[in-house]
């Protein structure tokens, strides 16, 4: 699945090579530029020194305890065991990373027991190879098919021999269902259920150590932004300011980029395949990020090159006004919508509204390992937040044919209230301020 990010990387490459490595593809850190390459930069982006070594991995002791409440959450919900393909959730529970085909390599956590795992005979010992490394351990059952044989038939062994072939199987939300429907077929008594009670429950609620890896990750971007911001040059494309972003993300030691969209593109959320060409007075909306150790940064920015005209100063201040709203307004038991409500009431109040006719999106999205994920800020959502939940905070207000403004930090709840993890941008002109990150 594409996500926004992805999709914003997309755009600008497909006009003229772009930035590349954002953070919705970026996996782990890497080494800063080198000193050769750092004597090309430009002067802003070459005094970034690398933060790689403030990155302290999960360990295998944490994958186990995420295990271990992924079991109590399968005994309350009444499933037997848990279905895990290539993807986020099988790297946050066992640390194993591993694409999709349609080759089935799946890892089924029982509520009681050992773990197993189905994968093609010839991918048997890549897979022991990071399942033993990992907190499944040496004693993982490897259960392999041959090209010709049925991987559906090994998952219903596996479950037979566990006692479960006729109780309930959660499969996480993204395995796809040629790889369900399969299953079902081999174990008719088998009942098949979304696992996202389980996994949402687990990685919905991030602990300290995630928390400081996210707070690593949108520091690196907030400080890459900034470099690529004083480097910024009129003439310049959309696709030249990317490449400045995704420059400074690796002189930081990280993958990252943003995507960018300059004047009457920066009315679409998320931006246009059209070339861009920045002068005085181009309004520019960047968006993007990296990950820290997996876990994800997703920050956007919207500033001037030069003098603002009254307008945007105008719609930036109910902007920043929207954005503090959401804030304030998010605390521990508190409806997601209600986050929402409040930054969209700024917006309809300062001329902007009805509805989703100017701020055309949600306010947030949920935000971890992946950079869109469970809980959304949004109407209708119920769910009341908690402690340790991760957000953006992201409205936006759009004028077709004009510009648009969005400001966005990530934010957690606290015990008391909610917190950024990055200063609020204070103006379009000087959008890193005296708050700038150091």
């Amino acid at each position: 699945m594409i996500n926004r990010r992805d999709f914003i990387g997309v755009s600008t490459l497909a006009v003229a090579g772009g930035a590349c490595g954002v953070a919705g593809n970026a996996s782990q850190a890497r080494p800063a530029s080198g000193a050769g390459d750092a004597k090309a930069l430009p002067s802003a982006i070459a005094a970034l020194t690398s933060m790689r070594d403030q990155v302290t991995p999960i360990s295998v002791d944490e994958r186990k305890a995420r295990l271990e409440k992924a079991r109590r959450l399968m005994t309350e919900q009444k499933i037997a065991a848990m279905l895990l393909t290539g993807g986020t959730s099988m790297d946050y529970f066992t640390g194993m990373r591993w694409g999709v085909s349609e080759r089935l390599t799946g890892v089924v956590i029982p509520k009681s027991g050992n773990a197993f795992i189905v994968t093609p005979k010839f991918e048997e010992e890549r897979t022991l190879e990071q399942a033993r490394t990992g907190p499944l351990g040496a004693e993982t059952d490897v259960l392999t098919w041959e090209e010709d044989e049925s991987p559906y038939a090994r998952i219903a062994e596996g479950l037979r021999a566990r006692g479960g072939v006729s109780g309930t199987l959660g499969v996480e939300e993204t395995v796809r269902y040629v790889f369900s429907s399969g299953i079902a077929a081999a174990a008719p008594a088998l009942r098949i259920r979304s696992a996202t009670p389980v996994t949402s429950g687990c990685r919905g609620v991030k602990d300290a150590h995630e928390l400081a890896l996210m707070r690593l990750a949108s520091q690196v971007t907030l400080k890459a932004y900034e470099a690529a911001y004083k480097s910024l040059k009129e003439g310049m494309t959309q696709s030249d300011f990317g490449d400045l972003v995704q420059q400074a993300h690796q002189q930081l030691g990280f993958d990252g980029g943003a995507g960018v969209q300059v004047g009457q593109y920066s009315a679409l959320p998320h931006g246009s395949v059209t070339p861009q060409t920045i002068v005085e007075g181009s309004i520019l909306l960047i968006d993007g990020g990296c990950k820290a150790s997996g876990y994800s940064s997703d920050i956007s920015r919207t500033f001037v090159l030069g003098k603002a005209t009254d307008k945007m100063k105008k719609v930036f201040e109910i902007e920043h006004a929207a954005q503090t709203a959401a804030l304030k307004a998010a605390r521990p038991g508190v409806p997601c919508e209600a986050v929402d409500a409040a930054a969209r009431k700024v917006i309809e109040d300062g001329g902007y509204g009805p509805g989703y006719k100017y701020f055309t999106h949600r306010v947030g999205h949920g935000m971890g390992m992946d950079g869109h994920e469970w809980p959304y800020l949004v109407k209708g959502n119920k769910l009341p937040l908690a402690p340790g939940m991760t957000f953006s905070d992201e409205p936006g207000i759009y004028i077709p044919g004009e510009f648009g403004v969005r400001l966005e930090d990530d934010m957690v709840i606290t015990e008391n209230g909610a917190e950024l993890f990055t200063p609020q941008s204070p103006s379009l002109e000087d959008p890193f301020g005296s708050g700038s990150v150091t």
